[in-house]
């Protein structure tokens, strides 16, 4: 009797190069993989936000990374958060660990450092994106936005909420994304306010306006705004029609809102979404797989750093241990997942009427609430739990290999193989 074996799995394209992406990338080469990474961007995005890390679950996973040490060295601390009056009066004031989890590091740079960690083993091309994926016997053929092709054994979507590879894959963005009633922008500015610490914000009904210090450079801060809306009908790629719905729906309001919103002219980094939440009913479809926001995401407030860390981890651990059998390794990754992820996610649903109560007997309520320490603590907890619910095996993973030759780092396109 001859015995067919299956090729071997060795070739994976993931899309993205955010979070999800180089931590997948990592744990593929340590698992002997060799992943390629591609990113629309020209390069790594710098700035966002601050991410944080709780719980055991995540921070499991970054000591197996190796990464603890170095994300230590650059947290921020935390980022203690008051909501005040026109005047500037305290209404409530949030302590560092409520929002920043046990480990808080700015977004660029926890980018930055997976970057770096898997890149000795990972492939990176940037300023291109897939348009076309066409599944044949023995893989994935991927056609680029450059005008090359190229075919690899797995595809990967690690594309965050708007995610190509599932649009391209799995069908159209309305038919897995759901607006959740609010959108939320963030951007670079000089530090007008004077805020040394953390962050001060102000709120309307349906409407928050924020600023927050650079935890490094004392002369910057960040913008962020958060407002209620239905879904609006707007183009992603257009800063200059996004200031302007974000100049629409502060108007009229006090306290520091015009000095914020007049520094939005030289702003180059805008970032403007809805806040929405991905569900999709399976994460595989072939040799296509989903993972992060592209997954299972909520905008914000859903936990999604730390999730997307925990699922690379899974994903890569159960491709090793399936070894050619993606179909198998697909199954497991998504059955010890979904749940952990789903329970992470749905936190997201709760961030736009939390960061922006729709009326003023909601501000007020949500202000006297967390001026309760005990209730402050039950949801710290809560958090922590939430965070933790997912056992995570030891997968017999390759030594780290900091430190030698990598595979290398491109711009522009991907060449055609064959």
């Amino acid at each position: 009797m001859t015995v067919h074996k299956s090729p071997a799995v060795r070739t994976v394209l993931i899309s993205g190069a955010g979070i999800a992406g180089p931590a997948l990338a990592y744990w593929l080469g340590r698992h002997g993989f060799e992943p390629t990474v591609v990113e629309l961007a020209p390069a790594l995005r710098p700035g966002g936000q601050a991410v944080d890390f709780r719980g055991s679950a995540h921070l499991t996973v970054l000591e197996r990374m190796g990464l603890l040490p170095e994300l230590r060295r650059i947290r921020t601390g935390g980022s203690p958060m008051r909501f005040v009056d026109e005047s500037g009066r305290t209404l409530l004031h949030l302590p560092a660990e409520f929002a920043g989890g046990e480990i808080e590091v700015p977004r660029g740079d926890l980018a930055r450092a997976l970057y770096e960690h898997g890149l000795p083993r990972t492939e990176y091309v940037f300023g291109d994106s897939i348009t076309r994926l066409t599944e044949t016997p023995s893989g994935v053929q991927a056609d680029f936005r450059s005008g090359t092709s190229r075919e690899f054994d797995l595809v990967i979507g690690a594309d965050g909420i708007h995610s190509t590879v599932r649009r391209l894959a799995f069908g159209p963005e309305e038919d897995h994304v759901s607006h959740l009633g609010y959108y939320a922008a963030t951007w670079q500015l000089p530090n007008v306010l004077g805020v040394e610490k953390g962050s001060v914000g102000h709120n309307a009904p349906g409407r928050l306006a924020s600023v927050g210090a650079d935890h490094r450079d004392p002369s910057r801060a960040g913008a962020f705004f958060v407002f209620a809306a239905p879904e609006l009908s707007y183009d992603r790629h257009d800063p200059e029609q996004q200031k302007r719905l974000l100049h629409d729906a502060f108007s009229g309001l006090g306290w520091e809102v015009p000095r914020l919103l007049d520094s939005l002219r030289g702003a180059p980094d805008l970032y403007f979404d809805s806040i929405s939440r991905a569900d999709v009913a399976a994460w595989s479809r072939g040799r296509v797989c989903l993972i992060g926001d592209a997954a299972c995401g909520a905008t914000i407030g859903g936990m999604g750093t730390g999730t997307a860390v925990v699922a690379a981890y899974v994903l890569a651990g159960e491709l090793a241990r399936a070894r050619n059998d993606h179909r198998t390794a697909f199954t497991r990754y998504e059955n010890r997942l979904r749940a952990y992820a789903e329970g992470c996610q749905a936190g997201g649903d709760r961030t736009g009427k939390f960061l922006a109560p729709g009326t003023a007997t909601g501000i007020r309520l949500r202000n006297t609430l967390l001026s309760r320490p005990w209730l402050l603590n039950r949801m710290l907890r809560m958090g922590e739990r939430v965070s933790s619910t997912v056992d995570l095996p030891h997968y017999g993973a390759q030594p780290d290999a900091a430190g030698h030759a990598g595979r290398g780092d491109r711009t522009g396109r991907i060449g055609r193989v064959g």
